[in-house]
């Protein structure tokens, strides 16, 4: 259901743009948030906090954008929450208990050492902030049609390949790190 609540939305987003305009799309897009969100929350009774700020995100910036009728303030809501999430991942190096952020999501799947947990997390971190850098080239470079194919086609794809590569990575390094290697 989590990835569902991930996607969703922005498909919502994508199609109700195709119909209509930015302000209706955006409008759909905080409703669906919102719908999904309340779901998930009702069947797991808690949210990420990274779900969490994404909604606060998406219900902020699609006010403003509703209201001002400007789309530039959604265009900005992938970039900042990519941004806060790359500070998240590099402020765990600091603060977290010696556990990189990565390693606290995902040390019950998989068990690897340190410094593998360290260069995924940094991979996360670039990550980010490469693809909130991507989103303002688009938005700035760019009609507001093409930011928002981006938006589901690129942005979510290259996350999705992203995240496929770190899941090989750590495979070929947990198989590494199993005991009586």
């Amino acid at each position: 259901m989590s990835q569902l609540v991930e996607f969703l939305p922005v498909l919502v987003f994508f199609l109700v743009y195709q119909w209509t305009d930015m302000v209706t799309a955006t409008m759909a897009l905080m409703a669906s948030m919102s719908l999904f969100c309340l779901m998930e929350w009702m069947v797991r009774r808690k949210l990420t906090r990274a779900r969490l700020l994404a909604l606060v995100l998406v219900l902020l910036f699609g006010s403003a954008t509703v209201l001002t009728r400007n789309a530039l303030f959604i265009q900005w809501k992938p970039t900042i929450l990519q941004w806060i999430l790359a500070v998240a991942f590099l402020g765990s190096h600091v603060v977290g208990g010696g556990k990189v952020l990565i390693r606290r999501l995902m040390e019950n799947n998989v068990t690897l050492p340190d410094a593998i947990w360290i260069r995924l997390n940094l991979a996360w971190v670039v990550f980010f902030l490469l693809s909130g850098a991507m989103n303002l080239y688009v938005a700035w470079s760019f009609s507001e049609e093409i930011w928002v194919r981006f938006k589901l086609f690129g942005l979510m794809g290259l996350t999705i390949i992203f995240a496929l590569l770190q899941g090989a990575y750590m495979i070929r390094h947990a198989q590494e790190n199993k005991p009586g290697e």
